[in-house]
C-alpha cells in the first residue's frame, strides 16, 4: 500500500528537531527497540502530522505511538481532540505511559508487536 502524505505546518519542522534532540528517557529506551526496522517496519522520532507532532510514527502503516508522561497528566483533552484529528486522517494509535516503558519493556514491546501485526495484516487484508 503507497503511503498516504498526511501533510503538516511547516513551523513544526524546527520544534520536531528539538524534540528529539531533549527526548525523555522512556521515549530514548523505546526508540532503541523499535528503530532500525526492528520489528519489519520503519518508524521515525517527533514526527510532525497536520498541526500536531507525535513522538514515533511509522509512515506504512500509519501507527503512532505516543509516550505519555508526567506532562500529559493535565492535557487530557487536547490529547484526545488530537488523536481524533489525527484518526480520521486514518492514522491509528498506541499509547504508552512512560512509567510503562521504564518499567514494563517486555510487555510495552509485545503491544507494539502486536498492533504492528494487527495493522500488516489489515494492509493485506483489507
Amino acid at each position: 500500500m503507497k503511503n498516504k502524505i498526511i501533510p503538516y505546518d511547516p513551523k513544526l519542522k524546527q520544534l520536531a528537531r528539538q524534540l528529539r534532540k531533549n527526548s525523555t528517557l522512556s521515549e530514548v529506551l523505546l526508540w532503541q527497540k523499535i528503530k532500525n526496522r526492528a520489528y519489519g517496519v520503519q518508524f521515525h522520532r517527533q514526527v510532525p502530522l497536520l498541526n500536531y507532532i507525535v513522538d514515533f510514527y511509522c509512515h506504512e502503516l500509519m501507527l503512532a505511538i505516543e509516550v505519555d508522561g508526567n506532562s500529559h497528566d493535565h492535557k487530557y483533552e487536547y490529547d484526545s481532540k488530537r488523536q481524533n484529528r489525527l484518526e480520521k486522517e486514518g492514522v491509528c494509535f498506541l499509547r504508552l505511559s512512560d512509567k510503562e516503558v521504564k518499567q514494563e519493556m517486555f510487555s510495552v514491546l509485545l503491544k507494539v508487536e502486536q498492533t504492528i501485526d494487527i495493522l500488516s495484516d489489515k494492509q493485506k487484508h483489507p
